[in-house]
């Protein structure tokens, strides 16, 4: 695996587990009762962004990290799965 194919790969799993993790923990304005004027009252009222992204970053580590290990270890060859190389 190429350094570029493996950082594409990290990425693009970066933001799958982004996307999976921000709903987790959030209570909107409007759950807690205090709403801010001028705001939708939907808007999370503690996003905790540093906290999710760390908690992306670490998660995706650990996918790209058996993503990489099978690959290394020859025991699922993704260039097959990839291209329907035999």
């Amino acid at each position: 695996m190429s350094i570029t194919f493996g950082l594409a790969i990290y990425f693009i799993l970066w933001w799958l587990v982004l996307f999976a993790v921000l709903p987790l923990g959030v209570q909107s304005q409007a759950d807690s009762g205090s709403v801010v004027p001028g705001t939708e009252a939907g808007a999370p009222l503690s996003p905790q962004i540093g906290r999710k992204m760390l908690i992306t970053t670490v998660v995706s580590a650990a996918i790209f990290g058996t993503f990489y290990g099978l690959s290394a270890a020859g025991i699922v060859d993704f260039n097959s799965l990839l291209f329907g190389r035999t």
